[in-house]
């Protein structure tokens, strides 16, 4: 039977087929004389040496169960060595020390390496006792060597070599774990920044629009209500636009997807003249220079800050007067947008808006702040230009 084969069999199997192939190579040794090639002394009865081979092939089906099979099987080694050690005994007694190494504990397996060694040194010692030669203890010793250094040897070999594989094995799924967690997290913070950028883009159009479309219900003149509908146009095409290269984003692939070009602070103008049409008195002070590009990362933040802020300001201060302050204060830059007037809210709000401008500038090493200023709201944010 192929060796991939017989692994694949259960262990009960595996350790049978070894006893029944243990047990007829020890016969035909028997049957052959063989074993009287090597042990010329063995005067035994045949059949006292086939029941040793058969009490310790038997025990070949607890072979992986150390120290009890190593137990039961020196015990039958030992009444082997009284009669006169035999060949086939002492070849199919090396599989439990092999055994022992390999299935047992790591402890067992230690203390088999230890007794490996000790032996080698206990019978080198015990022959120059009762021999007093070199001559005799030295071949003596070295006999033990096939016998018992050998297999505890390979066992010990091929059980490093099995435990790096678990490991690796261990260190693989770890690794594919993580992956996985990096994996779910990336398209976590990937939907959160979606979220972010549709909520930023369409939620200040939607805002303004209903503001306008209902103060055009209730104004009498039919030229300044046609006034405010433009403006309710404006915003919903501007919706519309941002929407459709938002989703153009989405469906591009590759490198050479075509891309709308990043909001940035240069673009805060048209986010005043949209909260103005809305019915905000807007301030805007900026000492921010042209001249000195701002990192895009903390450009496009503070234009969503802002534009989050205005939109705020459109829906919870409608009419009131707001100032957009933008500074750059060395490493730092700076952006407050304040509305004096404080109304109660007319429409309770979920705290999407403000959760997601102080993601954003978390985003970026920033900090943000909103409350209660005086008489009236501020926002303020902290956004660091090097880190």
């Amino acid at each position: 039977m192929p060796l991939p084969r017989l692994r694949s069999l259960p262990v009960w199997q595996q350790d049978g087929l070894i006893a029944l192939a243990t047990w007829l190579i020890g016969f035909l040794v028997y049957a052959t004389g063989v074993h009287r090639l090597v042990t010329a002394y063995d005067h035994a009865p045949l059949g006292v040496r086939l029941l040793e081979l058969t009490a310790l092939c038997g025990l070949e089906l607890l072979r992986r169960r150390a120290p009890l099979a190593l137990l039961l099987a020196t015990a039958v080694l030992a009444a082997d060595i009284a009669l006169g050690p035999s060949l086939p005994v002492l070849i199919v007694y090396t599989d439990f020390l092999y055994a022992a190494t390999l299935y047992g504990s790591r402890r067992t397996s230690r203390v088999m390496i230890g007794l490996a060694a000790f032996s080698v040194v206990g019978v080198l010692a015990a022959v120059l006792v009762l021999a007093r030669e070199w001559r005799t203890a030295v071949p003596a010793a070295v006999g033990v060597l096939p016998f018992v250094i050998t297999p505890v040897w390979w066992a010990a070999n091929v059980r490093q070599q099995r435990d790096v594989a678990e490991t690796e094995r261990a260190n693989a799924g770890q690794l594919a774990k993580i992956a996985e967690l990096d994996r779910r997290a990336a398209v976590a913070a990937e939907r959160g920044r979606m979220a972010r950028d549709l909520h930023d883009v369409i939620a200040g159009h939607l805002s303004a629009i209903a503001i306008q479309s209902e103060a055009a219900l209730s104004l009498p003149d039919p030229k300044l209500a046609r006034a405010v509908l433009e403006s309710v146009r404006e915003n919903s095409v501007s919706a519309l636009e941002e929407m459709r290269a938002m989703i153009g984003l989405l469906k591009a692939e590759g490198a050479a997807a075509e891309t709308t070009a990043p909001a940035r602070l240069a673009d805060l103008a048209k986010l005043v003249e949209s909260a103005r049409a809305s019915g905000l008195e807007v301030h805007v002070e900026s000492t921010v220079d042209s001249r000195r590009p701002l990192p895009a990362a903390v450009d496009l933040t503070a234009y969503r800050i802002a534009q989050e802020a205005l939109t705020n300001a459109v829906k919870h201060a409608p009419g009131g007067r707001v100032d957009v302050a933008v500074h750059r204060l060395g490493d730092v830059l700076a952006v407050e947008v304040r509305n004096d007037v404080r109304r109660p809210l007319p429409a309770a709000g979920d705290g999407t808006g403000l959760l997601n401008m102080r993601e954003r500038a978390g985003a970026v090493g920033g900090e943000l702040t909103a409350g209660p200023a005086g008489d009236g709201w501020l926002v303020r944010a902290e956004l660091p230009l090097a880190r």
